[in-house]
Formats: C-alpha cells, structure tokens, sequence
C-alpha cells in the first residue's frame, strides 16, 4: 500500500508492515520535524532572494522575492515565500502552511503565514 500524506504538516504515513520505499519516506520525516518543528522554527532573514555569501549547516531563510541564484536552481525548487533551509550539502525549500510561525532573527520578530504571506511580525 502507497503512503499517503497527512495534509497539515505534510508528512507521510500509512505504510505497510514491511513495505519498500518507507526508509527514505521516514527519513524525510524525522528531517522535516527536525528542521521545522522541534524547537520552533527559526529563520536568519526573510529580505533575501539569494542565499548569502556565508552561511553553515541549518541556517534558514524565508525567500523575499523571486528566487535567484543557487535558490533559483531546479533542484531546490523554491518559490517567493518559501522557508529554505542549508542541510550541510544543499539547500532545501518547503513552502509555507497558513498557521506556521517562523521568529525572525535579524529582526528579533514572531512572524505567522497567512493567506497574503508571511505577517509583518511583532517584536518580542
């Protein structure tokens, strides 16, 4: 049986006992949560269309305008809007739900995506 995917937080389930395919389908998974959920998410800035010139491992953005140069590239896929993330080796988009809350370091503000984009964020 094919999983299905939980349209929420947009994860998959229902797999099988034993069936093929659900290592890499549970992978992705536990990277999502991990990535997104524990600990809330986090973004350095959300003014960039690119990704800046020096960034590590975990390092999050939420995309200002139409994506350019290495957030631009087929394989990321992202689109205004969307959360990138560094994993270490490439970078990796999800695109918003209405209801996620992202705090914005650089601007030291609680942001919240909303059928317009993302809020103008409140300071805390």
């Amino acid at each position: 049986m094919a999983s299905s995917t939980e349209p929420r937080g947009g994860l998959a389930y229902g797999w099988a006992l034993g069936e093929s395919g659900w290592k890499s389908g549970m992978d992705a998974n536990l990277l999502k949560l991990s990535r997104l959920a524990v600990g809330g998410l986090h973004v350095k800035r959300r003014d960039l269309s690119a990704p800046p010139s020096s960034f590590v491992a975990g390092d999050a953005f939420i995309c200002a305008s139409t994506p350019t140069g290495a957030w631009a590239s087929s394989s990321v896929g992202a689109v205004a809007k969307d959360v990138i993330i560094y994993d270490g080796a490439a970078w990796v988009a999800y695109t918003p739900k209405i209801g996620w809350f992202a705090y914005v370091e650089s601007e030291e503000k609680l942001t919240a995506f909303k059928s317009a984009g993302w809020s103008a964020g409140i300071a805390i």
